[in-house]
């Protein structure tokens, strides 16, 4: 057992060759993992062995990530099958959660970290786990790891291990809902303190593309409402709190992004590229749209960031990511009713109405409606001159579908006809013009029609029309192959389970197979078929070319008086053979059939040579000629003792059209 361990916590010589380097360590992983409760019972409890193991985590950074796989998973195993030994070993260890964070740039480190959330039982137990890592400050040591002046793993690494501990503690109080006592971790997560130093990280020093993204990401995870029925799952106002004054942080970055390369695509050049941290920022920009929060609807009106994403959204026309996102945050305050907050409209006639600021803002400040129209003009024009179509055209056509259902049925309707009706006569007339024409026609370029509801068009090259050809349009067809499609094809199902004495007969003694009426299937067609094929025959005579070469071989292969084999002497290599087929090649081939006993108790064994014959009986379309199971098929020039074997074959010489 010391020997194994070792072999997964100590470096390999570099003596060893490098193909076989790891060999002993990852056999020893296979057997301290193979959950064997003897090996389990004395890795456990045999603290010497533990902290054997437990010394892996105190060497120095970056560990080997090899290594650090097999160590993870031996820990992981002995967490799920060994938790109260296991938790109470690393808890009197009081550099544990240290020598974690040190190693969280390692991904099989932030896994480990992972599994003491989510492996731990009973509940209890996992209870005194999440309450020891909390008061171990776990939380915080993980935020102060997204920060510039850490690397890029480090920033990545900690995110997601703090968006892993929001999701798994909210699925965990979603399943839990008896339980007494909130997730500590996740309360911890969500103060304000901490949302705030998170923000702080990243906008109070230099700005660093990783650390904005991590702390986004982090951001959008809190924003999260996997379960929105559960009145836990609100978004909670402290991390709101924390984040609108930091709404002017991230209105800049949009301006002024990290600096970032110019980027030189076969389009044109992008100076500079739109970049992952604003595509995030608009992701969280969407995010907080969807909160529906009044002071942060307000905080975004006054910094004008729904006019500088649209800006984006023009320039950009090829980031589909990006347009996307804008078609998110448009759709949001389209449909979104109004704010609790938002102002009252009373008329002396209707009951007071509540407006929607946002969408106020949007079609007056941000020219929402105008944009749209100049961009649609924009993009016809340059079609027309042999352009290309805009990257943002179908998205455009959404955004504008979605102006036009929800100002007739959305929430918002009667305040988007008010904004429409108050535009000038030249931009409603256009409006007009562009959701009855151009809109319109999109929408039925873009509809999907059944298949049935329009002629299809043969794609070859003679493009064959049949429309006028006057097939058979009955129900037969259809009524036919329902039929078959209902027809039984196995036996009743057998309402006893288990084995029975059929199970161990010989398979010739068992008669009762499981498709043993599939030799019942009938799948006839009572149509005028005489009519069919003479309407498909003149078809084929009048758009397929014939070959006329009187010289041709080929005319009499498949006669259907007479199959006449060829002279020895004019034999060669003409019948092929195509996994296990054979397949004629050229006129000229032969046959050698084994002669038919007529004894049914013996019979040549398949492939043997037997005299062959010359020639052979004639066929007729109605009496196919079959070649029994000892017929032996071989080419000219392979040796009796060669020819392949074919069971079962029957075929039809007459004439194939």
């Amino acid at each position: 057992m010391e020997d194994l361990v070792t072999y997964i916590t100590q470096e390999p010589s570099d003596d060893v060759e490098e193909k076989i380097k790891y060999k002993y360590p990852n056999i020893s992983c296979e057997l301290l993992t193979s959950d064997v409760g003897q090996i389990n019972d004395r890795l456990g409890e045999d603290e010497s062995l533990l902290m054997k193991l437990y010394g892996f985590l105190q060497n120095e950074s970056p560990l080997n990530p090899l290594l650090a796989s097999f160590f993870s998973k031996v820990l992981s195993i002995l967490i799920g099958r060994k938790p109260e030994q296991i938790v109470e070993f690393l808890r009197k260890r009081e550099d544990f959660v240290d020598l974690m964070i040190k190693h969280i740039g390692t991904s099989a480190i932030m896994d480990l970290l992972l599994r003491m959330l989510t492996c731990v039982e009973p509940q209890q137990l996992r209870q005194d786990v999440l309450n020891w890592l909390n008061e171990e400050k776990v939380i915080q040591r993980l935020v102060d790891m997204v920060q510039p002046c850490q690397d890029e793993d480090r920033h990545s690494n900690a995110s997601q291990s703090l968006c892993e501990i929001i999701r798994l503690s909210r699925d965990q109080m979603f399943q839990v809902q008896g339980c007494s006592e909130p997730d500590p971790l996740l309360a911890t997560l969500e103060k304000q303190e901490t949302v705030e130093q998170l923000l702080s990280n990243i906008f109070d020093k230099e700005k660093n593309d990783s650390a904005i993204v991590s702390v986004i990401q982090i951001l959008l995870t809190l924003f999260e409402t996997r379960r929105p029925a559960h009145p836990s799952f609100s978004v909670n106002q402290s991390i709101l709190e924390a984040v609108r004054p930091r709404l002017k942080d991230f209105h800049q970055l949009l301006l002024e992004p990290p600096k970032k390369n110019i980027m030189k695509t076969t389009w044109g050049v992008l100076d500079p590229p739109v970049g992952n941290t604003r595509l995030n920022v608009v992701r969280l920009v969407a995010s907080l749209l969807q909160t529906n929060t009044h002071i942060i609807n307000m905080e975004l009106i006054n910094l004008n960031t729904l006019g500088v994403i649209l800006d984006m959204y023009f320039k950009y026309i090829w980031n589909n990511f990006l347009h996307l996102q804008v078609e998110i945050c448009t759709a949001m305050i389209l449909a979104m009713p109004p704010a609790q907050s938002e102002n009252l409209k009373i008329d002396s006639d209707q009951e007071p109405v509540r407006e929607s600021h946002l969408l106020k803002h949007l079609f007056q400040k941000c020219q929402f409606l105008q944009r749209i129209l100049d961009a649609w003009s924009s993009n016809e024009k340059a079609q027309a001159e042999g352009g290309r179509r805009q990257g943002y055209m179908g998205h455009l056509t959404r955004i504008a579908n979605s102006i036009v259902h929800n100002s007739d049925k959305g929430p918002n309707g009667a305040q988007i006809q008010q904004l429409i009706s108050e535009l000038t006569e030249d931009d409603k007339e256009r409006w007009e013009t562009f959701i009855s024409g151009q809109l319109a026609d999109t929408n039925k370029r873009n509809t999907v029609d059944l298949v049935n509801t329009h002629h299809i068009h043969s794609s070859s090259d003679d493009e064959v029309d049949f429309k006028d050809s006057g097939f058979h349009q009955d129900s037969s067809l259809q009524q036919a192959f329902s039929d078959y499609q209902m027809q039984q094809m196995t036996s009743n199902f057998i309402e006893q389970f288990g084995f029975n004495d059929e199970e161990f007969a010989d398979q010739d003694d068992v008669v009762d197979i499981p498709f043993d009426r599939i030799s019942d299937i009938n799948f006839s067609l009572n149509t005028n078929e005489s009519a069919n094929i003479a309407l498909f025959e003149a078809c084929c005579k009048e758009k397929i070319q014939q070959f006329e070469d009187a010289g041709s071989d080929e005319e009499d292969i498949w006669d259907e008086k007479d199959v006449t084999f060829a002279p020895e002497a004019q034999r060669h290599d003409a019948l092929l053979f195509c996994d296990g087929c054979p397949v004629v090649s050229g006129p000229l081939w032969t046959a050698n059939f084994d002669d038919i006993p007529m004894d049914t108790g013996s019979s040549t064994a398949m492939g043997e040579s037997a005299p062959a014959s010359t020639t052979a009986a004639p066929a007729s379309p109605s009496s196919p000629a079959v070649i029994p199971e000892s017929a032996g098929w071989s080419s000219s020039n392979a040796s009796p003792d060669k020819a392949m074997g074919w069971a079962d074959f029957s075929s039809n010489f007459s004439p194939v059209r």
